[in-house]
């Protein structure tokens, strides 16, 4: 079982799914989701950083199409509070 090490030092299971449906909330398909979530199942090591998640997601979503990157950032910029 993965270990996600969280921002806050908090460490939780990997759960492939979160990245699905915020994917998918981002504008992406569902089927395009799943291959995100199960590219970064297959590398994902101990203890991968939330942030390293992120950064591949949003790769993966920019390639594919910029706006569901954009919507990810407007996401987390109003929801979230994150500005990077």
């Amino acid at each position: 079982m993965v270990m996600v090490k969280k921002r806050d030092g908090r460490k939780e299971t990997f759960l492939p799914e979160k990245i699905v449906v915020s994917a998918v909330k981002s504008g992406a398909s569902p089927e395009y989701a799943r291959t995100i979530a199960q590219d970064i199942a297959r590398l994902a090591t101990e203890n991968i950083s939330t942030q390293e998640i992120r950064k591949t997601v949003l790769d993966r979503l920019a390639s594919r199409n910029p706006d569901w990157k954009k919507s990810w950032m407007v996401y987390d910029s109003a929801v979230k509070k994150r500005m990077e």
